[in-house]
C-alpha cells in the first residue's frame, strides 16, 4: 500500500473518558501531529478502542491509503491487538501499527497540563518516526522444546527442578560448584520457624538425584546462549572431574595421594655455588 516508497501514516489520538483528556490538551497534540512528516491524517476520538473507533480507522486505511498507523492512548498491554486486529481488517499488516502511551507515561503521571501536553506530543512524534520505519511481518509457527534449563542448584533451582520434572519436563539443573545446596547447606536454622535447614534441603538434595528427569551437571557453567524463546541452544562447559563418575563412591580414599590437592613439598638443588629450590 505505499506510493512511491512514501510512508502514509494516521495517527488517532485517543481521550479515552478524562482518563488522558483531563490532563492532555488532545487537541493541541493533533493540530501538532498533523503537521509531522509523513502524516496525512489525525484525529481524536472519545473511546478509540470502540467500535466506532475501529471503524475510523478501517475506514481511513481504505479510504486513504494509509500504510502506517499510530494510535496514541492507553498500554499497549490492554489495546495493542484490539489495534492491530483492526488495522489487518482493513488490508493492512498488523505489525505496521504503533501505540503510544500517553496515559500511563504521561496523563497519569502529571498534574501540570502544559507539561503533559509538550510530553504527549514527544511520545506520538516518537512512534510516528519510528513506524514509518517498521516493515510488515508474519506469524511463524515454530516447534517449541520443552525441555528447561536451571542455573544454579540452590534451593531456589532445587524445588523449581522437582516442580518441573514432576510435570513431565525434562529439566538439565546446571551448578558450578562440585555438590548442590547452595547457600543453605551452609546454615544451621532457618528463618522464621528455626527448623533445621539441612533437615529441609538433604531430602529434596536426595531427590533430585533420583529423579529420571533431572539432568544434574555440577561442576559446569553455562557459557553460550542463543536461539529464541523456545528453541535456545545452550553451551555448558564441564570441569574435569579427575575421577571415573561410574567408579566413584565419595569415600574419600583418593584424596591423600591426589596430585590436585596434596601439598607441594620443597626439594634444594646444588647448581655449583648457587642453591635453587624447587617444588615438586
Amino acid at each position: 500500500m505505499e506510493q512511491n516508497g512514501q510512508a502514509r501514516i494516521g495517527v488517532y489520538i485517543c481521550h479515552c473518558g478524562l482518563n488522558i483528556a483531563g490532563t492532555v490538551n488532545v487537541s493541541e497534540v493533533r493540530e501538532f501531529i498533523s503537521r509531522a512528516p509523513g502524516v496525512v491524517v489525525a484525529r481524536d476520538y472519545k473511546f478509540m478502542c470502540s467500535d466506532p473507533g475501529q471503524t475510523l480507522i478501517q475506514n481511513d486505511i481504505e479510504e486513504l491509503q494509509l500504510n502506517r498507523v499510530v494510535v496514541a492512548a492507553c498500554s499497549p498491554l490492554m489495546h495493542e491487538l484490539t489495534f492491530r486486529n483492526a488495522a489487518r481488517k482493513a488490508g493492512l499488516n498488523r505489525y505496521l501499527v504503533q501505540i503510544a502511551n500517553i496515559r500511563e507515561h504521561c496523563s497519569w503521571i502529571h498534574d501540570d497540563v502544559g507539561m503533559a501536553t509538550e510530553k504527549a506530543r514527544a511520545l506520538v512524534l516518537a512512534a510516528v518516526r519510528r513506524v514509518a520505519l517498521h516493515q510488515p511481518l508474519e506469524p511463524m509457527r515454530a516447534p517449541v522444546n520443552p525441555n528447561v534449563l536451571i542455573v544454579g542448584a540452590g534451593i531456589a533451582g532445587i524445588q523449581a527442578a522437582l516442580e518441573i520434572a514432576e510435570s513431565g519436563n525434562t529439566v538439565y539443573l546446571v551448578e558450578r560448584e562440585p555438590t548442590i545446596g547452595g547457600r543453605m547447606g551452609q546454615f544451621d536454622k532457618t528463618f522464621p520457624t528455626l527448623d533445621c535447614a539441612a533437615c529441609i534441603l538433604t531430602p529434596k538434595m536426595v531427590s533430585v538425584g533420583h529423579r529420571e528427569k533431572i539432568k544434574l551437571l555440577t561442576m559446569s557453567e553455562v557459557v553460550g546462549c542463543s536461539g529464541f524463546i523456545g528453541n535456545f541452544k545452550i553451551r555448558v562447559r564441564r570441569k574435569a572431574r579427575f575421577v571415573d563418575e561410574s567408579k566413584c563412591t565419595g569415600c574419600g580414599q583418593c584424596w591423600n595421594i591426589c596430585p590436585a590437592t596434596r601439598v607441594p613439598r620443597k626439594r634444594t638443588i646444588r647448581l655449583g655455588d648457587q642453591i635453587v629450590k624447587q617444588v615438586s
